[in-house]
């Protein structure tokens, strides 16, 4: 059956690959990827520090044509390559229809991002500024979270492909309440998210398909079942007994 859905599926083309314990191949989650396949909706990577779940969406969005430093695929400029050979080695498969919109946000180089805005809108153009599609107002004058929010509600399209590493990693948890509802709507206008995440909010998104890269393997999970949930969880149930117990041991 072919499907309308911007990506479907991404494969690792392991005979390519000539040493699997070298990086990022020996990550043991990338180590034993053949083939995931993604919600035509929103579809979450969870996983501790390390677990692999950013190299690997960081390596979907190069093979995709995004910098690897964020942005659209218009972007192109290096503060510092840092991305791994992963890209290389991925098959993406893709529906029939194409995304009108498509984005790659990675928070650790958004301020990378900012600055490239600033210098392509410091320069001769005879098209409108690059920062008017973010609110017009420069994002290195707003906090993280408010430049982040900015990108999510003016730069976001709709009928849009959208890759996010991390986007909590500056929200408070009243903006990643908000973000959830944008989500809604992308998604409600025919948008495809993928997203890297340790948020236990963000996980929260309805009928999602959320993916941990914490066992050496790569599989699916359900929302309660994510230690994300249960921690959270259980140290709101009983801050004062958990606190208690972590600083006693």
């Amino acid at each position: 059956m072919i499907s309308d859905q911007f990506i479907t599926q991404v494969a690792l083309k392991r005979d390519d690959i000539a040493s699997f314990s070298e990086y990022p191949f020996s990550i043991p989650a990338i180590h034993s990827l053949t083939e995931i396949t993604f919600h035509p909706k929103v579809t979450f990577f969870i996983g501790e520090n390390g677990s692999g779940k950013s190299t690997l969406l960081e390596a979907m969005a190069v093979s995709l044509g995004f910098n690897p430093e964020g942005g659209s695929r218009n972007f192109n400029f290096s503060t510092r390559a840092s991305h791994s050979s992963l890209f290389q080695h991925l098959r993406i498969s893709k529906g029939v229809k194409r995304p009108k919109d498509s984005y790659f946000f990675r928070a650790e180089s958004y301020f990378n991002l900012a600055s490239e805005i600033e210098k392509l809108d410091a320069e001769p153009s005879s098209g409108p500024p690059v920062i008017d599609s973010y609110g017009r107002r420069s994002l290195h004058e707003q906090s993280h979270g408010e430049s982040f929010m900015a990108l999510l509600m003016n730069r976001f399209g709709g009928k849009g492909l959208y890759l996010l590493d991390e986007p909590e990693a500056a929200l408070s948890p009243a903006r990643q309440l908000a973000m959830i509802a944008r989500m809604n709507d992308l998604v409600n206008d025919g948008s495809q998210i993928i997203i890297a995440t340790h948020s236990p909010i963000l996980l929260g998104f309805p009928d999602a398909l959320i993916y941990k890269f914490d066992s050496g393997s790569i599989e699916t999970t359900t929302y309660k079942e994510t230690d994300h949930y249960q921690i959270t969880r259980s140290f709101l149930n009983n801050p004062e007994g958990m606190l208690k117990q972590l600083l006693t041991d």
